[in-house]
């Protein structure tokens, strides 16, 4: 059974830090890509940054790129999010997704991830 269990979200000031951490369970961690996406209230959910599972590439949504770093840990079995340069616009509840059939085109895609954690909430003041 496949779990996803996100945490470190939380109430930070506008160019302030968080990272955020997601342990999984249930899945041969180095063969499945990770992801991150996140929803805003009153908005659609959109993604964040992903980590393949093969070529260990990473990507990255506009908005985040150069603030936001994903890195998996293998031995522990977890991926996390390291925010810098928080902004207003980054409030948001934050989830993590997985799955081990991604290819490199669909790592941006919410219908390639089958498996979600419940999400943590993110947010920044300014």
């Amino acid at each position: 059974q496949v779990r996803l269990v996100e945490s470190g979200g939380g109430l930070v000031q506008a160019g302030g830090s968080l990272t955020l951490s997601c342990a999984t369970s249930g899945v041969t961690f180095t063969r499945y890509a990770m992801a991150w996406f996140r929803q805003a209230p009153g908005k659609e959910r959109e993604f964040v940054a992903a980590h393949s599972q093969r070529s260990g590439s990473t990507v990255y949504a506009d908005s985040v790129k150069g603030r936001f770093i994903i890195s998996k840990d293998n031995a522990k079995k977890t991926v996390s999010l390291q925010m810098n340069s928080l902004k207003p616009e980054d409030t948001a509840v934050y989830y993590c997704a997985t799955s081990g059939t991604v290819i490199t085109s669909q790592l941006r895609s919410q219908s390639a991830y089958g498996y979600w954690g419940q999400g943590t909430q993110v947010t920044v003041s300014s």
